[in-house]
C-alpha cells in the first residue's frame, strides 16, 4: 500500500479521534463543573479544575484560588478538592492532619465538610450529565419542531425514475385509499404507516389550495436511508445518509418495509446494493449483520440488519415544540437511554444477550465518529445520549466513581461513622481494578468482536 492511499484513512482517523475528544471534553467539563460549583456552593474549596491528565497546557487562579487548567491527554478530567491526595478523592493524609487543628480550614475540606455537603457535591457530577442530556434533547426537539398537523408537505424527498405529482403545500388526506389519522395520535398513525402497500407509485389524496385531488406519488416510507448507525454493515460499507436503494441483487426495491424483507431474508449472505446518490448510481455489497435487540416488553430478540434508518418520502412542514414539552420530552429520551441501559446489562449478565454489546473507548470513538459524519444534529444527539451513559456509569455503586462515594455515604448516614482509612484503601483498590477489568473487557470487544 503507497503513501497516497493512506492519506484518506489517515484523514479519517484524525476526524474519529476529533470528533470523539469533543464529545468526551464536552460531556466530562460539565461533569466535573457540577462537582465544582456544587462544592463551592456547600463551603467545599476546589484546588484544580483539570480538563485532561498529564502535562498541563495551560492554567490560571482565579479569585477563589481555584486553578484551572488543560492538559496534554484529553481523555477525562478532574476536580481536585481541598485535603484530596487525588482525583479520585483519596485522602491526603498530611494534609487533613494539619486541617484538623484549624475547623475553618477542616470544614472546607473534601472529607471534613458535613456530610450534607460531600454528599451533594459527588452526586452532583452524574446529575449535570442528566439536566446537559435533557437541555440537548429539549434544544433538538425545539429546533427540528414536530409535524404539523394535519401533514402538509414541505420539501420533497429526490427518488430516481419516478413521477412524484405531490407539491410543497399538499396537505395528505389519505395514503393507497387509507385516511390519514391525525400525527398527534401516535398508536394510530403507526398503525396506518405500517398498512401502506409496499408498492410504488401510490395514490394520493391530497387538499391542494383548498381542492381536493388524487396524484400519483411515491412509497410513503420509501428505500430511502435517513440515517446510518455506528458500528454497522452500511457504515463500514460505505453507505451515506440521503442515499436512495433502488435494487437489491437485481430485484427493484420499492419501499423500507420491502427492503426489511429482503435483509431479513438473507440471513447474513452478502447483498449487492444499487445505490442513487447525488445523480450517480454505486453498488455496494453489505452482509447483514445478526443483531439483538431489547424489545418493547424487556426483552431480547435477534434480527438480521444493515444499520440504516428510515424516512419519509418528503420532509413535513413543521411547528414550533413549546419548551415544556420538549423538556418532557427530553426528559423521556433520559430515562429511555437509563432503562435501555440497565435492560441490556442486565440481559448480558444473565446471558440472553451477547456482551459484545458492550462497547469501549474505541467503539466509541468509532460512533462519534460516524455521528458526526451525518451532520450537527446527529453529533449533539450522541453527545446527550453518551453523556446520559456517562452519568448513569458513575452512579454505580463501585468504589473510585461517584456511586461508590455515595455508598460510603449512605454507610456514614446509617452508622453515623466514616469507613475506617484502611478499608476505604482497600475497597478503593477493588474500585479501580473493577474499573480497569471493565475497560480492557470493553476494549477487548471492539478489537475481536
Amino acid at each position: 500500500m503507497d503513501v497516497v492511499s493512506l492519506i484518506p484513512q489517515f484523514g479519517g482517523f484524525l476526524y474519529t479521534l476529533l470528533s470523539f475528544v469533543v464529545a468526551l471534553s464536552v460531556i466530562v467539563a460539565v461533569h466535573e463543573y457540577g462537582h465544582y460549583i456544587v462544592g463551592r456552593w456547600s463551603g467545599i474549596h476546589a484546588e484544580v479544575f483539570s480538563l485532561g491528565f498529564g502535562p498541563v497546557l495551560w492554567s490560571r487562579v482565579d479569585q477563589h484560588g481555584t486553578r484551572w487548567q488543560v492538559a496534554l491527554l484529553p481523555f477525562g478530567g478532574f476536580v481536585k478538592f481541598l485535603g484530596d491526595a487525588n482525583a479520585a478523592s483519596g485522602k491526603d493524609e498530611e494534609a487533613m492532619a494539619d486541617a484538623e487543628t484549624d475547623p475553618t480550614l477542616l470544614r472546607r475540606t473534601m472529607h471534613g465538610a458535613p456530610l450534607w455537603a460531600r454528599t451533594a457535591t459527588v452526586a452532583a457530577g452524574p446529575v449535570f450529565n442528566f439536566v446537559l442530556s435533557i437541555l440537548i434533547f429539549a434544544g433538538v426537539v425545539m429546533y427540528s419542531g414536530k409535524p404539523r398537523d394535519p401533514l402538509t408537505v414541505d420539501t420533497l424527498v429526490p427518488i430516481p425514475g419516478l413521477v412524484n405529482e405531490l407539491r410543497e403545500g399538499d396537505e395528505i388526506l389519505s395514503i393507497a385509499g387509507l385516511d390519514a389519522p391525525s400525527i398527534s395520535d401516535s398508536v394510530k398513525w403507526n398503525r396506518f404507516q405500517s398498512q401502506i402497500p409496499s408498492e410504488q407509485p401510490l395514490e394520493y389524496a391530497v387538499m391542494r389550495d383548498g381542492v381536493k385531488m388524487i396524484v400519483s406519488g411515491p412509497n410513503f416510507v420509501p428505500a430511502v436511508v435517513n440515517s446510518v448507525s455506528p458500528d454497522s454493515s452500511a457504515s463500514s460499507g460505505g453507505v451515506m445518509a440521503g442515499d436512495v436503494i433502488t435494487a437489491i441483487d437485481g430485484e427493484m426495491v420499492e419501499s423500507f418495509a420491502q427492503l426489511k424483507s429482503i435483509v431479513v431474508a438473507a440471513n447474513g449472505r452478502v447483498l449487492l446494493l444499487d445505490i442513487w446518490r447525488d445523480g450517480q448510481t454505486l453498488e455496494l455489497a453489505l452482509a447483514p449483520r445478526r443483531v439483538e435487540r431489547l424489545q418493547a416488553d424487556g426483552s431480547v430478540a435477534a434480527s438480521w440488519l444493515i444499520g440504516i434508518g428510515s424516512g419519509w418520502a418528503f420532509n413535513p412542514v413543521t411547528e414550533r415544540t413549546e419548551p415544556l414539552e420538549a423538556l418532557a420530552t427530553g426528559a423521556s429520551q433520559v430515562w429511555m437511554v437509563i432503562n435501555s441501559s440497565l435492560s441490556g446489562l442486565k440481559h448480558m449478565i444473565l446471558g440472553n444477550m451477547d456482551t459484545c454489546n458492550l462497547s469501549g473507548a474505541i467503539g466509541i470513538a468509532e460512533a462519534s465518529g460516524t455521528m458526526a459524519s451525518q451532520g450537527a444534529q446527529s453529533f449533539i444527539w450522541f453527545i446527550a445520549v453518551l453523556s446520559t451513559a456517562v452519568g448513569l456509569l458513575n452512579l454505580f455503586p463501585i468504589p473510585a466513581l461517584d456511586g461508590g462515594h455515595l455508598m460510603f455515604y449512605a454507610y456514614e448516614a446509617i452508622t453515623k461513622k466514616q469507613p475506617s482509612d484502611l478499608a476505604m484503601r482497600v475497597l478503593m483498590t477493588f474500585g479501580f481494578a473493577a474499573i480497569l477489568s471493565l475497560m480492557v473487557f470493553a476494549l477487548g470487544n471492539d478489537i475481536f468482536c
